[in-house]
């Protein structure tokens, strides 16, 4: 192919408005491939939750500790290594907290106590939180304009699909083997996604062209020659104040032009993630404790998955060219509504089974929307630590759920008083997401007028 003098606009024309090629649509994929190891991970914990609570006699509030533990080791590694991303490179961090996530997982599979297995919770999520901020990123950057909305949303639906696919392989392996199983097939599964990361997730162009690291250009060509277009000679110029951001990321998120975006983003991720996790993270033993089996419980938590899988691909479909921040808004409303009539439905298993589908879709929409909405809310060189932050600011809700759950279980709280309690944060994370200027995600509405 030729070379020829490199143009910032120009080169990024060749993903935003072209038709995606074979490597743009492998990263979107291998990515997709990462957040299911963020489902399958989170689910893990809530299914082995009966048999290390057994074997270690935990009361609630010891179980909603180890619930939280991996989501606060999520907190921080989207809070920490997230701006590391914007410095170093995406792939970079991607791949060395998979290879967190292999070991964390693995041992977890070994560990001899509640102290220990916390620990190693954290640990393992340290990594999923680098991960996730990063490849969120990547999928927004490897995607073309007119997919973007739904390429974000189909990204999402690896979360689910990675808990409900997990989930089932999960259950028949604590039936077999107990629950230690569950973690050590997650970390053998989370090691083979390394070679996955290495051939198919190339640095993103975005990333290349705006910090230009060592050997930029090497790069740059490479992925140049995967994307079937002509190297170039040189690197463009590099974009204005470039440098003088790279050390102050997380202070620019709060700038004049971005502080309000910013403080209500974190506000719905917060809200909305409370009252995602206390939903998946503990339905499947709220719905023992109101007298189904252990199975049944089991049962559930997969259905709320299969949901979330149903409705994140149906929302991704119909993102393209309609406004997601309002189906995100509506799928946050009709999320709360079924959590009210998931609570009086919780001790019948076929209307709970039923409800729950929606509910899961719901749900997952709505982590679908946000997901596809933050990203353009930040400039090239501040997208990951804009999506790292509002991620790891909404793991302080989900960390919080789980604890204030199991405090609330012990205090004598049944699942219908604690699924109408938690409808509210999706109530609020509605609120915050309209309060956003509909300029600041203007571009990712696929042209529809906001």
């Amino acid at each position: 192919m030729n070379s020829t003098a490199a143009n910032a606009t120009d080169l990024r024309d060749l993903i935003a408005e072209r038709p995606m090629t074979a490597c743009q649509i492998v990263a979107v994929i291998v990515c997709m491939g990462l957040n299911m190891l963020d489902g399958f991970d989170v689910l893990v914990m809530s299914f082995t939750a009966s048999g290390v609570s057994a074997e270690w006699s935990l009361s609630g509030s010891r179980l909603g500790l180890l619930l939280s533990a991996g989501l606060v080791g999520m907190a921080l590694g989207s809070l920490f290594l997230a701006p590391y991303a914007d410095r170093v490179g995406r792939r970079v961090i991607i791949m060395s907290c998979v290879a967190i996530v292999s070991l964390g997982m693995l041992l977890s599979g070994f560990s001899n106590g509640f102290t220990e297995l916390a620990l190693l919770r954290v640990v393992t999520g340290i990594g999923i939180g680098g991960i996730l901020a990063s490849a969120t990123v990547m999928v927004a950057e490897f995607s073309s304009h007119r997919w973007r909305n739904t390429t974000s949303c189909l990204y999402t639906a690896g979360y689910p699909l990675g808990a409900t696919a997990g989930g089932a392989i999960a259950a028949v392996l604590i039936g077999r083997y107990g629950w230690r199983s569950a973690f050590q097939f997650g970390g053998v599964v989370s090691l083979l996604m390394l070679p996955a990361v290495y051939w198919g997730l190339p640095e993103s162009l975005d990333f290349l062209i705006t910090k230009q690291p060592p050997q930029a250009l090497a790069s740059l060509n490479r992925l140049l020659r995967r994307l079937k277009h002509s190297t170039v000679s040189a690197l463009p110029a590099p974009p204005p104040l470039a440098e003088a951001r790279s050390g102050a990321a997380v202070r620019l998120l709060w700038t004049s032009d971005l502080a309000r975006s910013t403080g209500l983003i974190w506000l719905t991720f917060f809200f909305m993630m409370a009252g995602y996790y206390f939903v998946f993270g503990w339905t499947p033993r709220l719905l023992t404790a109101a007298g189904m089996s252990a199975q049944q419980g089991i049962t559930s938590g997969v259905t709320l998955s299969l949901g979330g899988i149903i409705g994140t691909v149906v929302f991704a479909f119909l993102a393209r060219g309609r406004n997601v921040q309002r189906m995100t808004r509506v799928s946050l409303l009709v999320g709360s509504a079924l959590l009210v009539v998931f609570a009086f439905a919780s001790t019948h298993l076929a209307l709970a089974l039923t409800v729950g589908i929606v509910m899961g879709g719901m749900a997952n929409s709505a982590m679908a929307g946000l997901y596809a909405l933050t990203p353009v809310l930040y400039p090239p060189d501040l997208r990951s630590t804009g999506m790292g932050w509002a991620i790891g600011m909404g793991r302080f809700g989900a960390i919080l759920a789980p604890i204030l759950t199991g405090s609330l279980v012990d205090r004598g709280w049944r699942p219908p008083q604690l699924y109408v309690a938690f409808a509210v944060t999706f109530l609020i994370a509605m609120a915050a997401l309209t309060a956003i200027s509909a300029s600041r995600v203007r571009p990712l509405l696929a042209r529809e007028p906001a």
